[in-house]
């Protein structure tokens, strides 16, 4: 069975943590992608919150895998600014290596950001969002 953006929603936040854990790195993506904000929190204002982020400020990320970097997508006027840095690195949330989204160089804006992402079925990716070193959130991107 592939699991798929819809499945993410309906996890727990222990379940998509197992998860994580459980799937492999996958490939650098490159394109395009649609995002969603899966708060590790079960708590219905987050829920809210999370809807807010999604409609009205963040779109997803669009990968340039061959130059390294990517680019948010914000708002509904489509722009596409806040540049990560991306490469292979070890994870913070689990033993091994994900691919990390690291905006300590590239952005003042969100320079104690570092999200990090593993493919967990083809073409959509489960990622962990970190200011300093706590995790504030889990994420999805479907390309």
């Amino acid at each position: 069975m592939t699991i798929t953006m819809k499945d993410l929603m309906a996890m727990s936040p222990v379940e998509l943590d197992n998860l994580y854990k459980n799937s492999p790195i996958g490939e650098i993506p490159n394109g395009q992608s649609n995002g969603k904000v899966l708060f590790v929190f079960e708590i219905s204002m987050w829920e809210v919150f999370s809807s807010l982020i999604d409609s009205l400020f963040w779109q997803g990320k669009i990968f340039y895998r061959e130059q390294g970097f990517l680019l948010n997508r914000l708002t509904v006027f489509g722009f596409h600014m806040v540049e990560a840095k991306v490469y292979r690195g070890n994870s913070q949330f689990s033993e091994g290596e994900s691919i990390i989204l690291d905006y300590s160089k590239s952005s003042f804006i969100a320079q104690k950001i570092r999200d990090e992402i593993r493919e967990v079925a083809p073409g959509l990716y489960l990622g962990q969002a970190y200011w300093d070193q706590t995790r504030v959130l889990s994420f999805a991107l479907q390309f």
